[in-house]
């Protein structure tokens, strides 16, 4: 009896030992700590892994075995100079975990692990919005804008954030971030220089008539001062209400720089930028370098690059400018689109058919109180494929009819149009009224991008000295007839708007003919 007794507590004990391992082995173990040099390396156990809820963050974890990255990492403080430096990159502080960061860093030798699990956690965290912010963007462009066709940019942010954990990478890691572009670069140090210029609170500044050169003004003194604050000239010992030499001087610089013209006549367009407020400018560079982070990240061999507010073409081959032309951009009603396209073929002596706005617009109204406006424009009309006589053109059905004015000297798009695909149905073109380039105002079209200079351009895109030279180009137009030829070499274009930029320590603004800054400024604050 005694040894049936003893072998049934045997048996007890067994299988209470083997529950009790059984119990053991589900029940997370406290996470191993791990000294180091620099501090503690801690584990993170799955369910908390989980719980980040963000696969970008949790792949940054396990690519580190699921230990906690920071604690330990000597970049620490780096990374801390970054996320408390944010404004620098353009980017609103309020979007970071900030204040919550900085308290934990303040009490980190008190932080239990858990706590400093939690930290590490948050940090990475913040690291991968500044990655996502820097380089995509805070917004989408085709959610805000109906005339924008960009492709988004495939950013791997992912990849991104692995570089962090590279030896020695912290700075190779950071600079990876950004747009690599020149501008991009250029409206960072924009804001940069902004800074160093002292808070201002100057009232707004009106002129009744323009003022030249040894004009008296009672304005001229405020004029003085916003020009010395802006460091176009030294602020003089002593005031006074003559518009001297040295102020001339400065005012032709201050319109260079705004893209006025650089006559030392002080107008309306000279005043509105004087206006303008450091803050103001701030939120531009700011708005600007949004705009930036949506644009190409990468730009081809050759290409060219029209800056709306800018009216300017660029030509781009290997990274140099080999060629700048003056353009003629969209109203701001009937603004031009911004795209990327590549350039397909040329047409000479190209006919002209009414787009439905400009045909709404201006071609049915002026018609409709002259039939003659047809025959002065050189514009057939056509119902179907039948030529329809102006007398007979009935204005209430103005909108069934196709209009086509024919080539020649008068046509509305000149003498050569430069075609590329794009959703918009616009174009570069020549224009039958070249004197409009010399106007400082250059928001005139309705939408298409008229260039100064077209047949030198065109004579370069063909890129063959022996069809297609000077000589042969003239010969084409006057036959007057239209001949359509392919570039053969690849030419992409891409059609953009940025209102600032720095040169040298120079800061560089322009008109924001389209009102697209402030608005900006405000959907990336909100």
């Amino acid at each position: 009896m005694m040894k049936q007794i003893y072998l049934l507590f045997v048996v007890v004990f067994v299988l209470s030992c083997n529950e009790k391992k059984k119990i053991a082995q589900t029940t997370n173990p406290l996470p191993p700590i791990e000294i180091t040099d620099e501090g503690k390396v801690l584990a993170i156990d799955s369910t908390k892994i989980q719980s980040i809820k963000d696969s970008i963050v949790i792949a940054f974890y396990q690519a580190n075995q699921n230990r906690t990255f920071w604690m330990a990492f000597n970049c620490r403080a780096s990374l801390l100079t970054v996320l408390n430096n944010v404004e620098d990159e353009g980017l609103n502080p309020k979007d970071f975990d900030l204040k919550k960061i900085n308290k934990n860093e303040k009490s980190i030798t008190r932080l239990s692990d858990k706590e400093l699990i939690d930290y590490d956690i948050l940090l990475t965290q913040n690291l991968k919005k500044f990655i996502s912010k820097t380089a995509k963007g805070s917004l989408n462009p085709k959610k805000l804008y109906n005339d924008w066709d960009l492709k988004e940019n495939k950013i791997d942010e992912q990849k991104l954030l692995l570089h962090f954990q590279r030896k020695d990478s912290f700075d190779f890691a950071l600079n990876e971030i950004a747009p690599p572009h020149l501008v991009y670069k250029r409206l960072k140090k924009s804001l940069k220089l902004l800074q160093q210029f002292p808070d201002e609170n100057f009232k707004k500044l009106e002129i009744k008539d323009k003022i030249v050169l040894k004009d008296t003004n009672e304005t001229m003194i405020e004029i003085k001062k916003r020009l010395s604050y802006w460091r176009e000239m030294k602020a003089p010992d002593s005031l006074t209400n003559v518009y001297d030499e040295s102020t001339f001087n400065a005012v032709k610089n201050f319109q260079s720089r705004h893209g006025l013209a650089p006559d030392g006549v002080i107008g309306k367009g000279t005043i509105a930028s004087l206006n303008f407020s450091k803050q103001k400018r701030k939120e531009q560079i700011i708005a600007n370098m949004e705009r930036w982070r949506w644009y190409p990240r990468k730009f081809e061999k050759e290409y060219m690059i029209v800056n709306i507010p800018d009216y300017t073409l660029r030509v781009i081959n290997d990274k140099d400018t080999v060629r700048t032309h003056r353009t003629i951009v969209g109203k701001a009603s009937r603004s031009t689109p911004i795209l990327s396209s590549k350039l397909s073929y040329i047409v000479f002596n190209p006919t002209w058919t009414v787009p439905p706005t400009i045909l709404k617009e201006d071609v049915i109204p002026a018609a409709t109180k002259n039939r003659g406006y047809f025959a002065s424009k050189n514009i057939t009309i056509y119902s179907g494929g039948n030529i329809v006589s102006p007398y007979d053109w009935n204005p209430s059905k103005g909108k069934s009819y196709r209009y086509v004015q024919s080539p020649g000297s008068s046509n509305s798009l000149g003498l050569v149009k430069i075609m590329f695909p794009n959703k918009f149905s616009v174009y570069l073109h020549d224009t039958n009224s070249r004197g409009y380039f010399e106007k400082e105002n250059r928001s005139l079209s309705s939408g298409c991008i008229r260039v100064q200079n077209p047949f030198e351009l065109t004579e370069y895109l063909l890129n063959d000295s022996v069809n297609w030279n000077k000589e042969k180009i003239d010969e084409t137009i006057a036959t007057a007839k239209t001949k359509n030829v392919y570039i053969t070499k690849p030419v992409f274009l891409h059609v953009l708007y940025w209102t600032a930029w720095s040169e040298g320590n120079q800061l560089i603004f322009r008109d924001d003919i389209y009102d697209l800054d402030n608005d900006l400024y405000k959907k990336l604050r909100n």
